[in-house]
């Protein structure tokens, strides 16, 4: 596997929106320094629901992108999901929480879905987006920083899988803010959770 793209997002408004958001991500020539909140320099506007130590990062397959782009007959540039990293020959739906990806300088650790939000379909310009996006169980990937370094675009990255309990993304997705049966909610908290989804189900139990 490869970081095909690194991408960071300045503050701004969306068409028809009040408030600034991050999300219009844009690729970066050159090293980019990560540390414990993410990429330096990117832009995280609501810090109530995004960015934060178990939400860094934000990552997406290749396989998961491409097969956006067909269903919505156009090419995705690099940074339209909002993601910061690109990586090659992944599946977004093959990933859980636990699963660490380690390149050369950096090391991240799944924490959680993406689950998206109006702002989302805002940028994507299409009110409908929040469903769709849901339905087709294909979330994003939010990570947190394990090891601290500079990340460049053409790196190769390792995926390596956690050997723990298994929570994968869909099932996260289709999970989220349903109540869990208790042998799902000890798995879960057997993972290496999102601090809030921990929380939570800690509060449930």
């Amino acid at each position: 596997m490869k970081i095909l793209a690194v991408c960071i997002g300045n503050a701004e408004r969306l068409p028809g929106k009040s408030y600034k958001t991050g999300i219009n991500k844009h690729p970066l020539r050159g090293g980019v320094l990560v540390d414990a909140e993410g990429l330096v320099g990117d832009a995280i506007c609501n810090r109530k629901h995004h960015g934060g130590v178990d939400q860094a990062v934000y990552l997406e397959g290749s396989l998961t992108l491409d097969w956006w782009s067909k269903q919505l007959g156009h090419p995705l540039e690099p940074g339209t999901f909002g993601e910061n990293l690109v990586v090659s020959g992944l599946d977004n739906r093959e990933v859980a929480v636990g699963d660490r990806f380690v390149a050369s300088d950096i090391e991240l650790e799944v924490t959680a879905a993406r689950i998206p939000c109006a702002t989302f379909a805002a940028r994507m310009g299409d009110p409908q987006f929040v469903k769709r996006y849901t339905e087709v169980a294909r979330p994003g990937v939010y990570c947190r920083v394990i090891r601290s370094g500079t990340v460049t675009a053409g790196e190769s990255i390792e995926l390596r899988s956690f050997s723990g309990a298994r929570v994968m993304l869909p099932e996260m997705m289709a999970t989220f803010g349903r109540r869990l049966s208790v042998d799902d909610r000890t798995r879960y908290l057997a993972a290496p959770i999102h601090y809030k989804l921990r929380r939570a189900l800690e509060e449930e139990a």
